[in-house]
């Protein structure tokens, strides 16, 4: 009962009718009713708003209070919060265990990506033990000859790859570029590369198809190395491999060097830790209904276990590995196919266990209420405000920007004079540069690189901009370039902040300290150089030492309130917390102001 003989009523939302019919001990019709005469007209098996249950509750003598996940009057236990926001647990160095590394092929349409991909597969020892058998779970495992492992994705290319980092899925440890040797660098190929560089993962290159007679792997490298891939052999960071996925040259050596790179990263994982991964691609299947190909980053995942993937729960019914057998568990960088959900999730989603299937439902129920309210789920806002902001407090210093143009010549002019403008201070960086319209790609990529799209002259594709009100980007677009370029400057100065400038005005000696019956003490000085000013800070020396740094409250020549007080008279002060002052003290009055920043 509240103060008012209320009776309360403690319910989690989605608030059903029949739910808060049983809590109240009404019958359903009953409320039904009353909600008619509120003009809402919902089923008994029907959710309603907060506010109308809050109306409904007060007119039959009850008080409704709403619990909030994580927020419940009554203390719970910690695997009753909502496990699925929480952060994983932290895995402890002791039960830390090197994991396979996960590898997503990306370049340019036709340069042989899947037929590298299927080249692989052929090789693995443990696909021929188990006869060869291999069914398309989104990714593929393959066992090298010394019995190691490395995990693909299957993506269907950077637009996937982009879409699930730009919803938090960091899946990837390695990129393998692949580029024809015959063909060369093309603008998917660059596209694919500055995705990757802005996912900031390890970038690997396999030049295929050099089995052709038109081949040329030194001209692919001499074109990677324009675009700031230096390979190894020329004295860069870059591993190169010239392979054939038709005639299977190199594929062992590729091998080789993706293990060399996971070797070098010293990847590791905490099978022991509570499972936590994410969803690579989810399908509605005949006779299984909703999968969800999962990639654990750490744990282990069973079969029974009660999961969310984002705001879709279940109870995992079966879990496949990717030649199609059932297996009970799996492990970090191990993907597996989860059968049981009840709803068919994003790619990206976040997968969590939890403690009952109950309490997943319950979660579960809530998403989807959410969901249906139209509560905000995407992605982090960006704007150029934004990052004003956040570079306030020292957070940001980079400006991540998209270019896009109507023309090659626009394009390089402009991103050779925003170049111009980053300085020691802050830097401006060109994730993606291209001509053509603003596209549903550059905005995933701005998403998920934390970056403002420029546009000169281009035209925003069908749909971009409720993706980019979604998602959370800024578009800008203009059609003259020193307005362009104006407005960047004046970006990069708001993010470096007001320069400080201290002006000292002058010192004062103390040479009695007064205690009054009132208030603190008072330090009686005598300016020695310069002035004191009311209005500025002091600060208090001892020996050398700063003693106090702050302001004036009360500053007094005789009995008269002063507004400054000059070299050569004497004055009493206050200062703002502090009067452990000793005659012999050193007042030092100055200014702090603020100037425009200077790139």
């Amino acid at each position: 009962m509240d103060e008012h003989g209320n009776k309360v009523i403690h319910i989690r939302p989605p608030i059903v009718v029949r739910d808060l019919a049983t809590r109240m001990g009404q019958r359903p019709h009953h409320l039904l009713a009353k909600l008619m005469e509120l003009n809402v007209f919902a089923t008994p098996n029907e959710a309603i708003r907060e506010d109308v249950a809050q109306t409904l509750c007060e007119r039959l003598g009850f008080k409704l209070e709403i619990e909030r996940r994580g927020h419940a009057p009554a203390p719970r236990k910690p695997r009753e919060a909502d496990s699925a926001t929480e952060v994983a647990a932290k895995p402890t160095p002791v039960h830390l265990v090197p994991r396979p590394p996960v590898v997503t092929f990306m370049g340019h349409v036709d340069h042989g990506k899947t037929s590298l991909l299927d080249a692989i597969r052929k090789t693995d020892v443990a696909a021929h033990e188990s006869g060869g058998i291999t069914q398309h779970i989104g990714a593929s495992v393959v066992t090298t000859p010394d019995g190691r492992t490395i995990t693909f994705l299957d993506t269907p290319g950077h637009e996937a790859f982009t879409k699930m980092r730009a919803r938090g899925a960091q899946v990837t440890d390695i990129v393998v570029l692949v580029v024809a040797a015959d063909d060369g660098v093309m603008p998917q190929t660059i596209e694919a590369l500055n995705h990757a560089k802005a996912a900031g993962v390890t970038i690997m290159v396999a030049i295929n198809k050099c089995d052709l007679s038109a081949a040329n792997p030194d001209r692919v490298r001499k074109q990677l190395q324009e675009h700031g891939l230096t390979p190894e052999e020329w004295g860069g960071e870059t591993i190169m491999c010239e392979v054939s996925a038709h005639t299977k040259k190199g594929i062992d050596h590729l091998l080789e060097m993706i293990l060399l790179q996971a070797d070098i990263l010293e990847l590791k994982a905490d099978p022991k830790a509570p499972p936590a991964g994410y969803v690579i691609e989810a399908q509605l299947e005949p006779g299984r209904g909703p999968t969800a190909t999962v990639l654990l980053k750490q744990g282990t995942l069973k079969v029974g276990q009660a999961v969310l993937c984002g705001p879709h729960g279940g109870k995992i019914r079966a879990l496949i590995n990717d030649k199609g057998q059932n297996v009970k568990e799996a492990g970090p960088a191990q993907p597996v196919k989860i059968v049981g959900l009840w709803g068919v999730p994003d790619a990206g989603a976040e997968l969590t266990v939890v403690a009952s299937e109950k309490e997943a439902r319950e979660i579960s129920e809530q998403r989807l209420a959410e969901l249906r309210r139209g509560t905000p789920t995407a992605g982090p806002r960006f704007s150029l405000e934004d990052l004003l902001r956040s570079a306030e407090t020292g957070e940001v210093k980079t400006l991540h920007l998209i270019l896009k143009a109507d023309v090659q010549g626009s394009l390089e002019a402009i991103h050779d004079a925003l170049t111009k403008l980053s300085s020691d201070k802050v830097k401006l960086e060109v994730i993606h540069a291209a001509v053509g319209s603003i596209t549903e790609n550059d905005v995933l990529l701005a998403s998920a690189a934390r970056a403002v799209i420029i546009g000169f002259r281009v035209k925003l594709e069908s749909g971009v901009s409720e993706v980019a009100k979604r998602e959370g980007v800024e578009i800008r677009l203009y059609s003259i370039i020193y307005e362009l370029l104006e407005q960047v400057e004046e970006s990069l100065k708001g993010m470096l902040g007001p320069e400080v400038k201290e002006t000292v005005l002058g010192q004062a000696e103390v040479r009695q300290v007064f205690e009054l019956s009132k208030g603190p003490k008072v330090a009686g000085c005598y300016v020695t150089s310069g002035r004191l000013v009311r209005n500025g800070r002091v600060r208090v020396l001892r020996r050398r030492a700063v003693q106090y740094e702050g302001k004036i409250v009360s500053l007094r020549h005789f009995q008269d309130d002063v507004r400054e007080v000059k070299a050569g008279m004497e004055c009493g002060l206050r200062l703002d917390n502090f009067d452990a002052f000793q005659p012999g003290d050193i007042l030092e009055c100055f200014m702090v102001e603020k100037a425009p920043p200077k790139t």
